[in-house]
């Protein structure tokens, strides 16, 4: 009996290569493995889609803070940038950690260029240890040049505070909120409602309409990542094309399984449990 083999000419092969979308992180990474780049791969693979990297930076941190980061040369951000769009089709983008104007210049110049798939900007500033991930000066710069690129901005509580001047603390002050971030370009705005202290609701803005995304809080110290998961887990699901409200309920629901089944790693907050819905389905986990 000859067995067969499935290449690049097989039907089968040519079907998985249509159904599987290919999801592009660029973002800073950690290597803890909780956050950053290295979040969004395990994100773009526990929900079924093919991963790439553009490292913006690297930075050194563990479950107990970041202590210091190098930024990557920005042409070699935008080689990146230009070496998997050239050769491989992308179907939807993350941008994350993306530190001085410097790299939002190669980013933006070389992105632009690139306007194919829906981009979901999580603009990252602080990290949870009160480490500056975005300096002062550049929160113009990603302002005016990245969020007119983005199809949708992903900010948290304190960093919509530091975009709009508003003090936060109801849903009524992160809809005002969210109408003043609309104004800045991009065409949905996703309050994430994390930081508050019971309620966690999301508040989706996009002109016209508020969608609330209610969520009770998990009591638990391992949050590490969520802010990078869930947005890469919204851009995964609007490359396979799920309005921008189904994207945001289905990444929620992905990001509060991961946080339910943290597991404990590391000696401060720990990260998600990334692939903990691939593990159930195995049958790995009760």
């Amino acid at each position: 009996m000859v067995k067969r083999q499935v290449g690049r000419q097989d039907p089968e092969f040519r079907m998985e290569q249509v159904l599987m979308k290919q999801l592009l992180t660029i973002a800073g990474s950690d290597c803890s493995g909780g956050a950053g780049i290295q979040a969004d791969l395990k994100t773009f693979a526990a929900l079924g889609a093919f991963g790439m990297s553009v490292i913006t930076a690297v930075t050194v941190q563990n479950t107990r803070g970041v202590t210091g980061s190098q930024d990557v040369r920005p042409d070699i951000i935008a080689g990146q940038i230009e070496a998997v769009f050239e050769d491989i089709r992308v179907d939807g983008v993350k941008i994350g950690m993306v530190s001085c104007i410097d790299t939002i210049d190669a980013i933006s110049a070389t992105l632009a260029g690139y306007q194919s798939a829906p981009v979901v900007l999580d603009p990252v500033m602080i990290s949870k240890s009160g480490y500056r991930l975005l300096s002062r000066d550049a929160i113009g710069a990603l302002v005016q040049k990245l969020f007119p690129l983005a199809f949708m901005v992903t900010p948290n509580i304190p960093e919509a505070e530091l975009i709009t001047g508003i003090a936060i603390h109801t849903t009524a002050d992160m809809e005002q909120a969210a109408r003043q971030i609309r104004g800045l370009g991009a065409p949905f705005v996703l309050i994430k409602g994390g930081h508050r202290t019971s309620d966690v609701t999301d508040v989706l803005y996009d002109g016209s309409t508020f969608r609330h995304f209610p969520g009770k809080k998990i009591q638990t110290l391992h949050t590490h990542g969520t802010g990078c998961t869930l947005s890469a887990a919204i851009a995964t699901f609007l490359a396979k094309a799920e309005p921008p409200p189904a994207a945001v309920a289905q990444a929620k629901a992905y990001v509060t399984e991961c946080i339910a089944n943290a597991i404990g790693i590391g000696k401060g907050v720990g990260p998600l449990n990334h692939l903990f819905p691939l593990y159930r389905k195995a049958g790995m986990v009760p």
